[in-house]
């Protein structure tokens, strides 16, 4: 028992740390808009916001908000600020980093990271073809047609190579004449910009372009960014794919406006495109807002997110004017955000940019060595070095920001912004440290492979990661390796993206190409893709309404009670398994914690919130059962007998169990609601050995027909759900 003690209170104490960082929304932006496709907004219009009365100012590196110039004078304590320091970040990233290497925890997660695995294979092997009955029984529904988010996507190489091509082709041939650089101490045309690289249309071809990622990029990631020059030269890519150029960015707002129709025409196809701000000047906001809103470009398959790159060093290196710390790079990031956020009229084309933009990110090569982190840095507006910040100061300052500018926009009914950085691509397991415990997504996380214990607390949180298995082929990981089959198999939250259209894919639809490549090779089934599309509606940022069209109503509820098949083909069958799997960690978790001397001192909201209150009341009151060894071990929550009802959470008390229909094998009467295994009985005898493994492994419950409504507890209110009906009998599957 002291062992078993040994292996969950670190975990708890590590996901108890997230919930301290983590930002959550105290309510859900214009929740009652209509369930329609449109955002819920103007995007290029509407009624303008009054000016604030609170002020902020920068303190430390973190914008903190002010009551009042008035209060800002006598330095009063601010309404919002950062309720860590950065000492206190590092103390809990080592804190849990020791965990992620303590012996215990180590062997404990990599043994449920299997056993969840064994379960998925299990399942698989009992209920694909009843997955697969449901979905063949939904009118017009396929996995063409339900949706699907690329969730990593980033914009200036978001066409394929070819689209490409013929863009610069046609406008050598409508517009030959048109001045579209400066360079040299002159002005050049398109033509005279060809001609000086010795290059006519007829020439140009995909070859020529060499944008493709080849065999030479692989863990070569400088060369990788060379790709991003058609042709190799920088000039082309400025005039064709930089939103701030001579022709304010007109080039890329076309091909944007035909990606965008390519979209709209695929209709079930969406993306949440990557713009780069680099904090090198005040004005940038203004400019690419501008851009968007110049351009009218908005469509309802397409949101932005923010990257900010990792490039502090390259600044003071090109000594960059007005960049002399950290700390003025973080404010050309973050102050045009509080200004705008205060008085929109202030930025007006901003404000409605901002509508449209749901999430900032972090960007650059991780692989690139790093100081190790320490408690002692000096905050940004006396980080005079020329070296670049590590990973892991870089997302704090990142994120304390968003933070604090989250909660004044809250206060403000503005949209709010997620922290969704790159994360685990390459580079030390720190970086995934400190994702675990500020971001609420990431991309890439490939390397929590390497380690269990962080792999694990990623499924325990359930936090999202869009993967992206052909750019880590041509960059850090080959194909055949990539966990991403492994990390679906398990449970994680992972969805599938395409990252570098440009880069790394062929056809005109590079998402679906990425799911077709990983079907064919990780021999995915229909209901593993409608799974995976599922996962990455949820991941996005999308807005509710719109998430409540795609989804419906119910989508943020746990279990099949969040599932409707008719729109996301995907079984209850399998969201029933999902989330009865999750829910046995827990409870492995809490019928080890429960026997713990320290248990009135532990913070188990998080785990409690994941359980129904029947097996909190089997796990305080344990039923007389055969005699245990005094050792008193933590059932094997592997027999899931536990968790009986189609919904799952939560379960139908124990009194009023509903009896199982007639079935061809014998069953038994009634299924008991407690965690052991029972004790074999004659009737049991006559079941066949494959049977009793089938019910004591995992038994899944499918509900097909019509039954009382369940009520569900959700933050404090009941709700019910219907069950599907079909035939007026209920039926129960036991896997």
């Amino acid at each position: 028992m002291a062992e078993q003690l040994d292996e969950c209170e670190p975990l708890l104490v590590a996901i108890n740390m997230r919930r301290k960082y983590v930002f959550e929304p105290t309510k859900i932006w214009r929740e009652n808009a209509p369930d329609v496709e449109h955002a819920p907004y103007d995007p290029f219009g509407g009624d303008m916001p009054p000016p604030g009365v609170d002020t902020f100012k920068m303190v430390g590196g973190v914008f903190c908000i002010y009551e009042s110039q008035e209060a800002m004078d006598k330095d009063e304590a601010p309404c919002f600020s950062p309720h860590c320091t950065l000492s206190e970040y590092y103390r809990d990233l080592n804190i849990l980093m020791k965990i992620t290497s303590h012996g215990p925890c180590k062997t404990m997660c990599f043994r449920r990271l299997r056993l969840l695995e064994a379960k998925y294979n299990l399942h698989v092997l009992l209920n694909d073809g009843e997955e697969y009955a449901d979905q063949k029984g939904v009118p017009h529904r396929d996995f063409y047609n339900v949706r699907k988010v690329d969730t990593h996507v980033h914009h200036s190489s978001s066409m394929n190579q070819k689209h490409l091509l013929r863009f610069i082709k046609k406008k050598l041939k409508e517009s030959p004449t048109e001045v579209v650089i400066y360079r040299d101490d002159k002005y050049l045309t398109l033509k005279e910009v060809f001609e000086s690289l010795n290059l006519t249309p007829y020439e140009l071809s995909v070859d020529t372009l060499d944008v493709h990622a080849d065999k030479h990029t692989f863990h070569r990631f400088d060369k990788f960014n060379l790709k991003y020059n058609p042709c190799g030269q920088s000039r082309l890519r400025e005039i064709f794919m930089k939103t701030d150029n001579y022709i304010q960015g007109r080039y890329l707002a076309e091909l944007t406006k035909e990606l965008m129709e390519d979209l709209r025409f695929s209709k079930y196809q969406h993306a949440e495109y990557r713009l780069s701000i680099y904090g090198r000047k005040y004005s940038e906001w203004d400019t690419l807002a501008a851009w968007i809103v110049d351009n009218k470009l908005y469509s309802n398959n397409v949101r932005w997110l923010v990257q900010i790159p990792r490039l502090y060093d390259v600044y003071r290196d090109t000594n960059v004017k007005g960049i002399d710390t950290f700390g003025d790079l973080l404010h050309n990031i973050f102050a045009p955000l509080f200004e705008v956020t205060k008085d929109p009229s202030s930025h007006p084309k901003l404000h409605l940019f901002l509508q449209q933009v749901i999430g900032f990110d972090c960007v650059d090569d991780e692989s690139k060595p790093e100081k190790r982190f320490h408690e002692k840095y000096v905050t940004p507006d006396k980080w005079t070095s020329v070296h670049n910040p590590p990973y892991t100061y870089y997302v704090y300052y990142l994120y304390s920001n968003l933070r604090t500018l989250n909660m004044y926009r809250e206060k403000r009914d503005l949209n709010i912004f997620v922290f969704r950085p790159h994360s685990g691509e390459a580079g030390d397991l720190d970086h995934l440290g400190a994702a675990f415990l500020l971001a609420h997504n990431i991309s890439h996380g490939i390397n929590l492979r390497k380690a269990p214990v962080l792999q694990y607390l990623y499924y325990l949180c359930q936090i999202g990661i869009a993967m992206s298995p052909l750019s880590n082929n041509s960059l850090f990981l080959t194909y055949s390796k990539n966990p991403f089959p492994v990390f679906f198999a398990r449970g994680m939250n992972v969805s599938l993206s395409t990252d570098d259209p440009l880069q790394f894919h062929y056809t005109k639809e590079p998402l679906m190409e990425e799911y077709s490549i990983a079907t064919q090779v990780y021999q995915f089934s229909g209901s593993d893709l409608c799974e995976i599309a599922r996962n990455s509606v949820l991941q996005s940022g999308f807005e509710h309404s719109v998430k409540v069209h795609w989804l419906g109503p119910n989508y943020r509820l746990p279990g099949p009670a969040g599932n409707n098949i008719t729109k996301t083909n995907l079984s209850n069958i399998r969201v029933s398994f999902r989330h009865e799997t999750l829910t046995e960690e827990f409870y492995m978790m809490y019928k080890t914690l429960v026997k713990s001397p320290q248990y009135h001192n532990l913070d188990m909201t998080y785990i409690l919130h994941h359980l129904p209150e029947e097996l909190l009341s089997d796990a305080a009151s344990p039923r007389p059962g055969p005699r245990r060894k005094k050792s008193h071990q933590v059932p094997d929550v592997s027999s899931s007998s536990s968790l009986s009802s189609s919904s799952s959470i939560p379960l139908k008390p124990p009194t009023s169990l509903r009896p199982i229909p007639t079935d061809p094998l014998p069953t038994p009467a009634r299924i008991p609601v407690d965690p052991r295994p029972s004790p074999s009985s004659s009737s049991s005898s006559s079941l066949s050995s494959s049977t009793h493994l089938e019910r004591v492994i995992t038994p899944v419950m499918t509900s097909r027909a019509s039954a009382p409504a369940i009520p569900h507890k959700d933050d404090g209110h009941v709700m019910h759900h219907q069950p599907q009906s079909e035939g007026g009998a209920t039926v129960h599957k036991l896997l």
